[in-house]
């Protein structure tokens, strides 16, 4: 049974470069860090992303793709215009998928997809915990 988000981990060729843009956007500093590998801890649950060398990459990375981990934010627009002033691309516009629930999603500078959203159920469980 899943119980919750451990790690979400993203690939980037130039490792150095990705530690240095996540450390900008974040606005900390990676917690965990191994040669070809640093990892964050993020958000309400702590959560885990974490940048793995593009050379351990599985298949082929040639285009983004895949799941999409939306991550809750408190201010969707806000986030997304800083994404973009730091070299992201906008993969997905600004979307209402219906009440209390926004999304976007951006391609990092290293091909990566980031999902970003305002969910009333994740403030709800949030709230449930204080």
């Amino acid at each position: 049974m899943l119980r919750g988000m451990a790690t979400v981990t993203y690939y980037a060729d130039d490792h150095e470069a990705a530690k240095a843009w996540y450390t900008e956007f974040l606005g900390i500093e990676p917690y965990f860090e191994v040669p070809g590998y640093f990892e964050f801890r993020i958000g309400d649950y702590r959560h885990e992303l974490g940048v793995i060398d593009g050379r351990y990459a599985p298949g082929n990375q040639a285009e983004p793709g895949g799941e999409i981990v939306r991550w809750h934010v408190d201010d969707l627009e806000a986030t997304f215009g800083r994404l973009l002033e730091l070299g992201a691309k906008e993969y997905e516009p600004i979307t209402e998928r219906g009440p209390g629930f926004v999304t976007a999603s951006v391609v990092d500078p290293f091909g990566n997809v980031l999902g970003i959203m305002t969910n009333v159920h994740y403030l709800a469980v949030l709230a449930e915990r204080s």
